[in-house]
């Protein structure tokens, strides 16, 4: 079930306004040349941290990204298989509360990888997309608008906004118990709302996010920037500058998989389940969990945005043999609900 808690407006302020401090040196908005130069200055601080080196198979695990008791205490709970089955028999006599955020600012960041080794970022039996041996690789990001309990109605509005980062693979056809409906795979999610990651953690497995140590996000006028630093956690690294121009048109090694750039973005958009594998209760397997959403794209409101291949640094990216020219574009809201989740059965039952 994933369930998100909710801070007082007031202390979201204080953790925006401290965040905004520590930036006003060396952050500049979006429009001007400052969000260039801000992703110049974190890769390094990335780029030469140990857990830098991508994942080569699926790894859920939470790591905090600052050292010391807060952490370890956090690592233990949040990674307690014991716990987590102790809510899932809790959880499942309960109705699941339907979830809702509005959306802003979502940039898409696709490129097309080795589908072999892609194949182990995804669950068992998790057939994905191919076309010459090649997989779209999705990084989204965006801004929730007051995300929580559908049921909550104009309270949600006092409800934080954090900003998320999605990455995920897509399925060729859904697990054995999955509904027949477009499904992606998660890869990893980051939050930077320690209070939401903590509750995705403890009431959902198929949400299970990562705490960076910085998440900058903007979209101005000329360009968008996204940079993680992921400190010494688990959360994967980025950082990401994409211009606010360009042409509706398909690059050309993608036109092996789509026929046009409205086909590309409507089917890598428009995905209505993901799956994530989780630890069980028996030592050494997993499960898999599923999580119904809704996510309803007007493709004409959808403006292409630009990169070249040094305005983007990710370790993860860059292990799965990425091609070149990725296709990136920006939708500016969208209404989000997360409609159910359950655990699927194994294959051989």
């Amino acid at each position: 079930m994933v369930v998100v808690a909710a801070i007082p407006v007031g202390s979201w302020r204080f953790f925006c306004i401290k965040t905004a401090k520590r930036s006003l040196l060396d952050f500049e908005l979006p429009g001007t040349k400052g969000c260039n130069r801000r992703v110049a200055d974190i890769e390094d601080s990335i780029d030469n941290k140990p857990h830098a080196k991508a994942e080569t198979k699926m790894n859920h695990t939470y790591i905090h990204p600052t050292k010391g008791w807060v952490g370890k205490l956090l690592n233990a709970l949040l990674n307690s298989v014991r716990l987590a089955n102790v809510r899932r028999a809790f959880m499942s006599r309960l109705p699941f509360p339907v979830l809702e955020s509005d959306v802003v600012d979502v940039v898409y960041a696709n490129w097309l990888v080795d589908t072999s080794l892609a194949a182990a970022l995804a669950p068992p039996g998790a057939r994905l997309w191919d076309c010459n041996g090649r997989t779209p690789l999705t990084i989204l990001t965006y801004r929730h608008g007051h995300f929580g309990p559908r049921a909550a109605g104009l309270l949600r509005r006092l409800m934080p906004s954090p900003l998320q980062s999605n990455w995920r693979l897509y399925l060729a056809e859904p697990l054995l118990d999955g509904p027949r409906i477009p499904t992606v795979a998660f890869v990893s999610n980051v939050m930077n709302s320690a209070i939401h990651v903590v509750g995705t953690r403890l009431f959902s497995d198929a949400l299970p996010s990562h705490l960076p140590n910085r998440f900058l996000f903007e979209v101005g006028g000329d360009e968008a920037c996204v940079c993680i630093d992921p400190g010494a956690g688990s959360a994967p690294g980025l950082t990401m500058s994409l211009r606010r121009q360009g042409e509706a048109s398909l690059p050309l090694v993608w036109r092996t998989m789509f026929g046009d750039w409205n086909e590309a973005v409507g089917k890598l958009a428009s995905q209505d389940a993901a799956v994530v594998e989780f630890p069980s209760a028996n030592a050494g397997q997993t499960k898999v969990a599923i999580a119904a959403i809704r996510l309803p794209i007007d493709i004409h409101s959808v403006e292409p945005l630009s990169a070249n291949r040094e305005d983007v640094q990710c370790a993860l990216l860059q292990s799965l043999r990425p091609d070149a020219e990725g296709l990136f574009f920006l939708l500016p809201r969208v209404k989000f609900l997360a409609l159910s989740e359950r655990q699927l059965l194994p294959p051989d039952v």
